[in-house]
C-alpha cells in the first residue's frame, strides 16, 4: 500500500513554520548564531542554531504548556501545522486508526535538569510530581497523540541522529500493515543547555568558529572543523494514498521506502569504509524498488565533521557506483546545524519537498571542497532539478544509520 505525505509542520532555526523554513532554505539562510537561552561565556563554544521567538501559546493551552518539554511543545506546534497544511479533520470513528511517531534522542532531559538543584536545595517534597512524565523521551509522541487525539499508536524511537528517519520507517511499516491510515511522522529535539555543548565541545565535535557562527557549519568543505548544535522540530502527515485521494488531498511525495543498519563499531564515530550507511542505502533503494540511476537528490546527513562527512561521500560511491557523480547532494545543517534526535526529520522534508517542487537547497559556506568529498554537493545556491526521487541519510551515534527514499508523486 502507498504511502504519501499530505501536510508539512516545521519549527526551526531557520523558521517557525514549514513555509518560512522551507523559503529559508532554498534561500541559503543560515539560524546559527551566539547562544542566547544559557550563558555560554564559560564555554570554549558560544554558538548555536537556536529557535528564535517560538510561543507554544496559539498550539496548546498553556496549563499543559507547562506540563511539556521545549522538545514536546515543538512537536505539537509542528503537528498542528501539518494537520494545517493537510486539512485533515478526523472523525471519531477515524481517531483509533490514527497514529504519531515522534522521535527524539534526549527527549526533555535538559528541561529537567534544575529539578536536581531543586531536590538539594528544598528538599524532595519539592520535586515537582511532573518531573518524570517532563523528561520522558516518549512524551514528544504522547503529547502530539492528546493534543490531536489520536488514538492509534504513539511510538517514539529514539536512535540519536538517524531518529528523525526512523519515524518515516515506522510511519510507513504502520500503514503497510494495516494499523493506521494517518501518521503524524517526525522528531523534536531541544537540549540546548551547558552541559551537552561543553560534552560535545569537549569531543572535538563542535565548531569553534564563534566570531564567525553563520559561516561555521561548512559540510564538505575542506576547512570543517565540526557541527553546530541545533534544536527544532519537523512533523509530516503521513497518510495512505486511498484515503489521500478519497479525500482529494494535496500530495507532496510518496514514502517509498526505507533502510536500516547499524555499524557495530563505535559509540560515536561511523565506520570509516562507509559499509554500515551504504547498506542501509542500499536496503532502501531495494525497499522503494528504485534504482541507483532513479534517485536524483540526497539530503545528506552532511554534519560538518571531518569524519563523517568524508564517510558519507564514500558511502555514497559504494551505494549508488557509476550513478553517483551524477547525484545532487546537499546538506541541510550548513542552515540549521545539527538538531540531534530532529536532524533526520529535516533531512525528510528537505527530500520531500525537494520531489515537490523540483528545487534543491544547497549546501552553503562550500567554499573550499576536500578532494575527499568529490560529488556534487550543489554549492552555495538552490538548483531548479525534476526530482523523480529522492533520498534523506541520518546517521547517528553508536552507529545507527537511516535512508528514507520519497517519490515524485504521479497522481
Amino acid at each position: 500500500m502507498k504511502a504519501v505525505i499530505t501536510g508539512v509542520g516545521a519549527v526551526t532555526p531557520v523558521g517557525l513554520t514549514a513555509t518560512e523554513t522551507w523559503n529559508n532554505l532554498v534561500a541559503g539562510v543560515s539560524g546559527a548564531g551566539p547562544i542566547t537561552r544559557f550563558d555560554a561565556s564559560m564555554l570554549p563554544v558560544q554558538i548555536a542554531a537556536e529557535v528564535k521567538g517560538f510561543d507554544p501559546a496559539p498550539y496548546m493551552d498553556v496549563k499543559d504548556a507547562r506540563r511539556m518539554a521545549r522538545f514536546a511543545q515543538m512537536a505539537v506546534a509542528a503537528a498542528r501545522q501539518a494537520a494545517e497544511d493537510a486539512a485533515l479533520v478526523l472523525s471519531d470513528a477515524e481517531r483509533p486508526r490514527a497514529a504519531a511517531a515522534i522521535a527524539t534522542g534526549a527527549g526533555g532531559f535538559f528541561d529537567g535538569v534544575a529539578e536536581f538543584d531543586v531536590y538539594r536545595e528544598r528538599g524532595a517534597n519539592r520535586v515537582s510530581p511532573f518531573y518524570v512524565p517532563l523528561i520522558a523521551p516518549n512524551m514528544g509522541a504522547c503529547h502530539v497523540a492528546m493534543q490531536l487525539g489520536l488514538r492509534g499508536p504513539a511510538l517514539a524511537t529514539v536512535a540519536a541522529c538517524a531518529a528523525g528517519l526512523y519515524s518515516f520507517f515506522e510511519a510507513k511499516a504502520l500503514i503497510d500493515a494495516g494499523l493506521a491510515d494517518v501518521v503524524f511522522a517526525g522528531a523534536a529535539e531541544s537540549s540546548m543547555h551547558p552541559l551537552p555543548v561543553a560534552s560535545l565541545a569537549n569531543m572535538k565535535a563542535l565548531s569553534r568558529r564563534n566570531g564567525d557562527p553563520t559561516r561555521a557549519s561548512r559540510p564538505f568543505d575542506r576547512e570543517r572543523d565540526g557541527f553546530v548544535f541545533g534544536e527544532g522540530a519537523i512533523v509530516m502527515v503521513v497518510e495512505s494514498e486511498t484515503r489521500a485521494r478519497a479525500r482529494g488531498a494535496r500530495v507532496y511525495a510518496e514514502v517509498a521506502g526505507a533502510g536500516l543498519s547499524c555499524d557495530a563499531h563505535h559509540i560515536t564515530a561511523p565506520l570509516e569504509d562507509g559499509t554500515g550507511a551504504e547498506q542501509a542505502m542500499t536496503q532502501a533503494m531495494l525497499a522503494a524498488g528504485a534504482a541507483p540511476s532513479d534517485i536524483d537528490y540526497i539530503a545528506a546527513h552532511g554534519t560538518s565533521t571531518p569524519l563523517n562527512d568524508a564517510t558519507e561521500t564514500r558511502a555514497i560511491k559504494q551505494a549508488f557506483g557509476q550513478a553517483a557523480p551524477g547525484i545532487a547532494i546537499s546538506s541541510p545543517k550548513s542552515m540549521v546545524g545539527h538538531l540531534m534526535g530532529a536532524a533526520g526529520a529535516v533531512g525528510a522534508f528537505t527530500a520531500a519537498m525537494a520531489c515537490y517542487s523540483g528545487v534543491i537547497p544547497p549546501t552553503i559556506n562550500l567554499e573550499n571542497p576536500d578532494p575527499e568529498c568529490d560529488l556534487d554537493y550543489v554549492p552555495q545556491v538552490a538548483r531548479k532539478r525534476v526530482v523523480r526521487a529522492a533520498a534523506a541519510n541520518g546517521f547517528g551515534f553508536g552507529g545507527q544509520n537511516g535512508c528514507i527514499i520519497f517519490r515524485k508523486y504521479a497522481g
